[in-house]
């Protein structure tokens, strides 16, 4: 049978090529600048040098620091508006109201949060965590220590609710967290009661228990009894800590530049930074005869873990 020539001729897709150059054109549109503003209570060069390295990554915005006495109150900035907070003095601040616009509070400790917020999280607000992200650290552990099982973990009145992310992190890793409270760090009791019950210390971010008044007695009594310790910063592993995961100026620019990418409503409620390096301490590693590898490579294998 003969059909009928097509009534679609070809006259009447003419306007294809054009769409698909308008789409071209759209696509490859910049999109428009955001308007980017960091505030602190302090101004000094380091904070200006970080914005002005945000303001380098991110040329197509207007990114700009403004110190937290010469803000409005935060009902007042423009809402589309993308706030980052650099201390806890603009947390505060920025508590006061519910209303202003999306706001990234960097680099604050979950016990910190925690003081503040208790479970909360508000809609408005996203926390970039400064502790290291426990599975990070755990993996680390298996990478550098793989016959290690029991992870020593010390506690106060404030840190302890991390024992529940750290357990959480260690069951897919075949690990047991042993947790230890100490209330009072000038009692060694609790202390050397852990290392007998664990196989190394891990630490974590409280300041009430690892600080620079403590980190001699914390590094001493764990290698007097042949335990490594792992963290909790890169200036406890300089101090003497085996190793530790570790974000520093450049991670937190580029993840803050991947977040920036990203509509602020999709902003995570709280997250670790997505890059981080691992810094490893050679001179500890060879008095406890571990192998240490290349920090970069150390932070690769790390790295690998989170696409399992």
């Amino acid at each position: 049978m003969d059909y009928p020539p097509s009534r679609m001729s070809p006259m009447r897709f003419s306007w294809m090529p054009h769409w698909l150059l308008c789409c071209c054109l759209l696509c490859s549109s910049p999109l428009p600048a955001a308007e980017i503003l960091l505030s602190g209570a302090e101004d000094n060069p380091a904070i200006r040098s970080f914005s002005a390295a945000l303001a380098e990554l991110r040329p197509q915005d207007r990114v700009h620091f403004q110190p937290l006495a010469q803000l409005p109150s935060p009902e007042r900035i423009p809402a589309d508006t993308r706030l980052i907070l650099l201390d806890l003095h603009a947390l505060d601040w920025r508590l006061n109201t519910s209303a202003g616009p999306p706001t990234l509070m960097l680099r604050i400790s979950q016990v910190h949060a925690r003081e503040r917020l208790g479970n909360r999280r508000p809609a408005q607000l996203s926390l970039l965590w400064s502790d290291p992200a426990p599975a990070r650290q755990l993996r680390l552990i298996r990478l550098l220590v793989p016959q290690a099982q029991r992870i020593g973990v010390l506690y106060d009145e404030h840190s302890q609710f991390l024992l529940d992310e750290l357990r959480h992190a260690a069951t897919p890793l075949g690990l047991e967290i042993v947790g230890q409270a100490w209330p009072d760090n000038r009692d060694n009791r609790p202390l050397l009661t852990l290392l007998q019950r664990s196989d190394l210390l891990l630490g974590v971010n409280d300041d009430d228990l690892f600080n620079q008044r403590t980190a001699k007695n914390l590094l001493l009594t764990s290698y007097a009894q042949q335990r490594a310790m792992i963290g909790p910063s890169a200036s406890f592993v300089r101090a003497g800590s085996l190793a530790s995961v570790y974000s520093d100026q450049q991670d937190w620019l580029n993840s803050l530049d991947q977040l920036l990418d990203q509509p602020p409503q999709s902003w995570p409620r709280s997250a670790y930074p997505a890059y981080f390096k691992v810094l490893g301490n050679r001179q500890v590693a060879r008095a406890l005869a571990i192998e240490l590898a290349d920090d970069a490579r150390l932070a690769q294998q790390v790295a690998e873990g989170e696409n399992l």
